[in-house]
């Protein structure tokens, strides 16, 4: 069946409430019914969450900082048509009774007020983490300060020409969550993970990439060491059987190669590579196994524009091969045109080209735009 990018392949089997479901996310659903589940941050992603669980017959509060004439009356109404209790101002986080909490990424997993409801032996969590918790498919994370988005959608695209059943999510697309009936074990799961979402992790991702680090957050983050440990934890709870992908190129990156419990891959647009993907002096990037490599195609060829998007092909490569092949991979590098907000061309006249690099909001990320 003839596909285009974005398209992924349409499921198999039955469209019943259990069917085919694993058997962790059915025990989910029938333990959820019937709870009280209270949400912190009421957002366009935890809107999607909301209804899931609504429908699924638990008992739903959604607490939020923000006033209901800040959040729109029209979402209020909307949650509360629904069954959903709202918990809104100063005080929303006061007074919780819950059989689980699920917590915006945004808000520290630290919070005195998290803190208190755990004591009280409520379990509080995030979308993402009960995602990996019962997820029942092979899992691709990714993190970075640099080419998250880039590279996860690259890695969804690979798989998808490959005639994989992928879905997308983490930081971007759907909640994951919101996905999980639909998700079989022969699937792919892939997600953008932020430090955020990271922080707090019990589990990790089968196949973890790290694209690179560098001082970023540290608004949030206490410093800089907790940051990186929040970055790492995507590979902390790996197995034997797992494979990390560093961008070696970068100081931090390469730092955490020794304490990698899986099979190590590396990417480099330096230096040639024992296993992973590299760019040669010749402009051909290069897959590496035992150290042998084999060409893949040429930089030239590659339709988004850029060094740093050369490292997040081959960070994509390093994660999906060979799960996806090389036809796959040399097609969405000669058809994919990129990501909103990221070099993206907006329109060209009287021999100028106008890009909107608008998620440049990082001096590292500014000049790799520069650069191209």
């Amino acid at each position: 069946m003839p596909r285009k990018l974005g398209q992924s392949m349409p499921p198999e089997g039955g469209r019943g409430r259990f069917f085919g479901m694993d058997s962790r996310v059915q025990r989910f659903f029938q333990w959820v019914r019937g709870k009280r589940v209270s949400v912190i941050g009421i957002g366009v992603s935890n809107t999607d969450l909301i209804g899931m669980l609504q429908e699924a017959g638990a008992k739903v509060t959604a607490h939020d900082r923000r006033r209901r004439e800040q959040l729109g009356q029209a979402l209020c109404e909307n949650l509360e048509g629904q069954g959903v209790r709202l918990e809104l101002g100063e005080d929303y986080l006061e007074g919780i009774t819950a059989d689980m909490v699920l917590r915006t990424p945004g808000m520290p997993f630290t919070h005195p007020a998290l803190e208190a409801l755990r004591r009280r032996g409520i379990p509080v969590t995030s979308e993402v983490e009960l995602f990996f918790d019962l997820c029942p498919c092979r899992t691709i994370g990714v993190t970075g300060s640099d080419g998250k988005t880039t590279t996860t959608t690259l890695i969804a695209e690979m798989l998808k020409e490959s005639g994989r059943r992928v879905h997308l999510g983490g930081n971007i697309g759907r909640p994951l969550l919101t996905q999980i009936r639909e998700i079989r074990d022969r699937d792919f799961a892939v997600a953008e993970l932020s430090s955020f979402q990271l922080l707090s992790m019990r589990r990790s991702p089968d196949v973890a990439v790290i694209t690179n680090i560098t001082p970023n957050h540290l608004d949030v983050h206490r410093d800089m060491e907790e940051y990186i440990g929040a970055k790492r934890n995507i590979m902390d709870h790996q197995n034997a059987f797992s494979r990390t992908v560093l961008g070696v190129d970068n100081e931090i990156c390469a730092s955490l190669a020794g304490q990698v419990r899986g099979r190590l891959w590396e990417f480099s647009v330096e230096h040639p590579v024992e296993n992973g993907a590299y760019l040669g002096e010749d402009g051909v990037l290069y897959l590496a196994e035992h150290g042998r490599a084999r060409k893949l195609l040429h930089r030239e060829e590659i339709k988004l524009p850029g060094l740093h998007n050369v490292k997040n092909y081959l960070a994509a490569i390093c994660a999906v091969w060979p799960q996806a092949d090389e036809d796959a991979i040399y097609n969405v590098a000669v058809e994919f045109a990129g990501v909103e907000h990221r070099i993206e061309l907006v329109r060209e006249k009287d021999g100028v080209k106008w890009y909107n690099d608008s998620i440049a909001t990082t001096p590292t990320r500014t000049i790799a735009g520069l650069d191209s």
